[in-house]
C-alpha cells in the first residue's frame, strides 16, 4: 500500500503536506551538516573534483531516502485533505477569455471555431414586451363599482336592447345556418349581460334598503344584523314575483316553473323492468 500512496504524493506537485514536509528536510539537512561537521583538530581539506561529486551524490541519496520515509508514514486523512484543499491548482494561470476584435474594419470578426454555437442564440434582440395587468397594477388605481356603473349604465339601458332588436331583424333576413348560430350565441350573451346587471341593481336596492333599516334601529341601540345571501336571493324572488305580478306575467313563470321542476323530477323515477310484465 506504501507505493501507490507515493506515487499520488508525488503526482500532487503543489499538495500542501508535502510542501510542508520537503521545507522540514532543508532544516534537518543543515542541522545534520552542522553536527557532522568535524572541529578545527580534525578538518581535512579535499581539493579533488571526485570527492566533491561523491559528497554531493550521497547528500541527493540522503536526501530521496529522507523523503521516502517521510512519504512512507503520510497517513491516508492527510493525502485526502492535501487532495481535496485545491492546493494543486492554486499556481495555475487562470484561462482568459479572448475577445474577437477585427484587425480591419473592412474585414469581419474572427471567432474561434472551438467555441460551441448556442443553440438559441438571439440574432436579433426585438424589444421584450411588457404586459401590464389592469387589476394589479398600481398605476391603474382601485376600481370604483359605483363610478364605473354610473358612466357606462348607457350601454345596458341603450346600446345592448338596441343591438338586440338588430340582431333579431338580422335572424329573420337570413337562412345561413352558421350565420344564425353566431347570431344566436351573441343574443344569448346580450340577455346574460342584461340579466346580471338587473340582478346586481336589484341586490345593490335591498342593501341599501336593509342599511338604511339597521342605522334606524342602530340609533336606537339595537345590535345590527348582517344580512345571508341565502336571505338577498328570497328577497330578490319575492321582488320579482311582484314585478311578474304587475305585469301580468306570474301565472305563466309559475307553469314554465312547475314544469321545469317536473322534468327534473322525472329523471330519478324509477323505471319498469322489461320482464316484469311477462311474469
Amino acid at each position: 500500500m506504501l507505493i501507490p500512496i507515493m506515487d499520488l504524493l508525488i503526482g500532487e506537485e503543489a499538495a500542501f503536506p508535502v510542501r510542508a514536509r520537503r521545507i522540514s528536510f532543508s532544516e534537518i539537512k543543515m542541522k545534520n551538516r552542522h553536527d557532522d561537521m568535524p572541529t578545527s583538530s580534525k578538518i581535512k581539506f579535499k581539493d579533488s573534483d571526485d570527492e566533491e561529486e561523491e559528497e554531493e551524490s550521497a547528500s541527493e541519496d540522503d536526501g530521496e531516502t529522507e523523503i521516502h520515509e517521510v512519504l512512507a508514514n503520510v497517513t491516508f486523512e492527510e493525502l485526502q485533505k492535501a487532495r481535496s484543499d485545491g492546493s494543486h491548482v492554486v499556481n495555475q494561470k487562470p484561462k482568459l477569455e479572448r475577445k474577437g476584435k477585427r484587425e480591419n474594419k473592412n474585414r469581419p470578426m474572427e471567432i474561434s471555431s472551438k467555441k460551441p454555437v448556442g443553440r438559441f442564440r438571439e440574432v436579433i434582440q426585438a424589444p421584450k414586451k411588457v404586459v401590464r395587468d389592469p387589476r394589479f397594477e398600481s398605476l391603474c388605481g382601485t376600481l370604483d363599482v359605483d363610478g364605473f356603473k354610473k358612466r357606462y349604465n348607457f350601454l345596458y339601458e341603450r346600446e345592448l336592447p338596441k343591438e338586440k332588436e338588430q340582431l333579431k331583424k338580422q335572424m329573420k333576413k337570413t337562412k345561413d345556418p352558421e350565420v344564425i348560430s353566431g347570431l344566436k350565441e351573441r343574443l344569448a350573451w346580450i340577455d346574460k349581460q342584461l340579466k346580471s346587471a338587473s340582478t346586481k341593481h336589484t341586490d345593490k336596492e335591498i342593501l341599501v334598503k336593509h342599511k338604511k333599516k339597521e342605522r334606524e334601529a342602530a340609533k336606537q341601540g339595537k345590535q345590527p344584523y348582517y344580512l345571508k345571501k341565502s336571505e338577498i336571493r328570497k328577497q330578490e324572488l319575492v321582488e320579482k314575483f311582484k314585478e311578474l305580478k304587475a305585469s301580468g306575467k306570474l301565472a305563466s313563470f309559475i307553469e314554465k316553473k312547475r314544469r321545469k321542476n317536473a322534468a327534473k323530477d322525472h329523471r330519478f323515477m324509477p323505471y319498469r323492468r322489461p320482464n316484469e310484465g311477462e311474469e
